[in-house]
């Protein structure tokens, strides 16, 4: 039987096949279709089967992550889209918050508004702030404004009334009569995408999820037919972004819980793994040909986030909690009108891509600069696939170095150390900005190229260990093959945690368990076993900002309800430093996880070795750059494939293998444990 998971992201597309049966991995790369996903999906899906020597009948299971939802927000490629909004509030998305993205830089743009003017429609219907029906919504109000939509010619629409979360009968109202009378047009409620208070981040979160609506539903449809194309007997379940899975059925309503699709794999696959290693607490660093992504894991639980930003729009879904800056292998390199150097956030992506990958890019990139420092394969990438023009990434490189009037090789040392700071400030973000001390913590690095960079982030921040995976490059799709059948349900309560409030509290939660064991039995037919698990938003009474909480699913009373309230206030203490023990505690949202455990593929182990490397692992000598401390040093290159556990070596070494490159420098030493995991560490002086 042959396990699938398949990672697209902005350059290339990721593919790992597990054959149950003789426990090997199947692994490819191929340059990501961005015109089409779906294509190189299935071109990569037909490769790993015929490496593994099967047929399309022997799938059981196929998991997909795809940046299809966040291209189409960040490109504003989405439908058009109306916006049904409770009449006299018009201004709800241009109003926004008043925070500034840049304080003092008075010319900022703000997001462009999804909706324009002529597309939102006020509804006579009105609730007020306790659900009670101020202006009732009647039948012949419904009819006029679905004759506007009618005629107006939107792909799909927003309902978002004014405190829907305390009752949401009149956006059920309008979504139906739509449903009848416009049903190719997509619709979305408020009340079912993000049903909370705070109206501009709900009306955010649905306007988003009606403006990708219809390119993700062509998405899934075409990804589904070239599936059934390729013979699999089954369909792919697509991870969201909060590292579960779910059908396509159930993203094509809320592609909005897809927008960090393929980084919450990477996350979901990095947890897995150091667990098996015996690792719970560290910070992962996947870095990948367009972006890098980190986040922090305490006693393997990834940091969770209620509400996330992309492209300036708040995104109000429940999500791992991935912090993702614009440098990767293709981030292009540049010199300021300042004669500053600056690496990007611009990419080069899949197409042209760096100079160094000859498919017509001339710009120089990171990759470009790793090449020319020899520690990235001057001659070929990919295990040989892909040969790699060493002389157009010097040429590349060469502008920068003229702009900054210094040589080629101190010019693609600038760019590599301007990109690892940009990175290091991303890891400091996730650990030390949350009170989490990084030094405690071990440093996973994957994607094809996080290895390369790693030690270096390492040591700028203080961290003295690292982990590299036994496949790097396709975590992420490995990922896929662990994750777990899992979704959230929210209810606003907004009323203070006090002995009064049990009956309405304990009706809430008992509503949020039948609606995510609904789920489950619907959703997760494939999960071995079942949980509901219930978590609070709490605060203190008038604060902007929420804390999570356990709480019982069975129900309270006042003793475990007392328990609840000191939680909060020692949760309180650690992240901000304060407590109020005698302030009232407020349960502004309840939230049901719906967790499906997924069977788990066995791990395959790597045989045993001695501590020095076999012979026929090491591919060869060449001259690698190590900045200006130690210069150009001869380095041994190993085969990764032809590690064994047990193998021990220091640096200064470099480790390639098909899906990335590991650089291990002067001062740190490496260890290939049963796993064929790489323990990397600074060396004891």
């Amino acid at each position: 039987m042959i396990r699938i998971g398949v990672d697209v992201g902005g350059t290339f597309t990721d593919v790992t096949a597990l054959d149950t049966g003789s426990g090997r991995f199947h692994i490819f790369k191929l340059p990501s279709t961005g015109h089409d996903q779906s294509i190189a999906v299935a071109d990569g899906i037909r490769h790993v089967l015929g490496d593994a020597g099967r047929e399309a009948d022997d799938v059981t299971y196929l998991g997909h992550g795809t940046t299809v939802a966040t291209n189409a927000l960040l490109e504003l490629k989405g439908a058009t889209t109306a916006l049904l909004v409770t009449g006299g509030v018009p201004d709800v998305l241009e109003i926004a918050r008043q925070r500034r993205p840049h304080l003092y830089d008075l010319f900022a743009d703000k997001p462009r508004v999804l909706v324009p003017r002529e597309l939102t429609f006020g509804v006579a219907e009105r609730l007020a702030a306790s659900g009670e029906v101020v202006t009732e919504l009647t039948g012949a109000e419904i009819e006029r404004v679905a004759a506007e939509l009618e005629e107006c010619g939107a792909e799909s629409v927003a309902i978002c009334f004014l405190h829907s979360y305390r009752d949401a009968a009149h956006e059920i109202r309008v979504e139906e009569a739509l449903a009848l009378r416009l049903p190719d047009v997509f619709v979305s409620r408020s009340s079912r995408v993000a049903p909370e208070f705070r109206e501009y981040e709900r009306f955010s979160t649905a306007v988003i999820n009606s403006f990708i609506g219809p390119v993700v539903s062509r998405y899934i449809r075409r990804l589904g037919e070239r599936v059934a194309e390729a013979g699999l007997p089954v369909g792919p379940r697509v991870i969201q972004s909060n590292g579960g899975l779910a059908s396509t059925d159930a993203v094509a309503e809320r592609p909005v819980t897809t927008l960090l699709s393929g980084p919450s794999a990477g996350v979901v696959g990095a947890s897995y793994l150091a667990g098996l290693a015996g690792i719970g607490d560290l910070i992962t660093f996947d870095m990948g040909g367009t972006s890098t992504d980190v986040c922090l894991i305490r006693d393997g639980r990834p940091a969770s986030a209620n509400e996330r930003g992309l492209g300036g729009y708040p995104i109000r879904v429940p999500s791992v909690d991935v912090h993702t800056i614009g440098a990767g292998g293709g981030s292009i390199a540049s010199v300021d009108g300042a004669g500053g150097l600056r690496v990007g956030p611009e990419s080069a992506g899949a197409r042209p891509g760096p100079a160094a990958y000859g498919h017509g890019g001339t710009r120089p990139t990171t990759t470009d600069a790793n090449v020319v420092r020899g520690r990235q394969n001057p001659e070929s990438a990919l295990g040989g696939a892909m040969p790699i023009d060493g002389a157009a990434a010097e040429r590349a490189v060469a502008t920068v170095a003229e702009g900054l009037g210094t040589s080629v090789v101190e010019a693609a040392r600038g760019i590599g150390r301007l990109a690892n700071s940009h990175m290091a400030r991303a890891v400091r973000q996730v650990s030390v900005e949350a009170g989490e001390d990084p030094r405690e913590y071990v440093l996973m690095a994957y994607g094809g190229a996080g290895p390369l960079h790693a030690a270096e982030v390492a040591a700028e921040v203080g961290m003295t260990r690292l982990l590299v995976p036994p496949h790097p490059g396709t975590l992420c799709a490995l990922g896929l093959l662990v994750s777990d059948v899992r979704s959230e349900f929210t209810s606003s309560f907004l009323r203070r945690a006090e002995p009064d409030t049990l009956p309405a509290l304990n009706e809430a939660v008992a509503a949020l368990v039948a609606e995510g064991s609904a789920w489950l039995a619907e959703e997760a037919r494939i999960a071995q076993r079942h949980e509901v698990t219930i978590l609070a938003d709490a605060r203190y009474p008038r604060q902007n900002f929420e804390l999570r909480i356990p709480l019982p699913p069975a129900g309270l009373d006042e003793s475990s309800l007392a328990s609840v309230v000191a939680d909060f206030h020692a949760q309180h203490e650690k992240a901000y430093g304060f407590a109020h023990p005698d302030s009232p505690v407020q349960l502004v949202n309840l939230r049901a996880i719906a967790h499906g455990e997924v069977a788990k593929p066995e791990m395959p182990r790597v045989a045993a070795g001695t501590a020095t490397p076999e012979q026929d692992a090491l591919l060869g000598t060449r001259d690698v750059d190590f900045g200006e401390e130690h210069g150009a040093l001869p380095t041994p290159v190993f085969d990764r494939a032809k590690l064994k556990s047990g193998n021990t070596f220091a640096g200064p070494v470099i480790v390639e293998q098909l899906d990335s490159t590991t650089v291990v420098p002067p001062g740190w030493s490496s260890t290939v444990d049963e796993f064929g995991n790489l323990l990397i560490e600074v060396v004891a002086e």
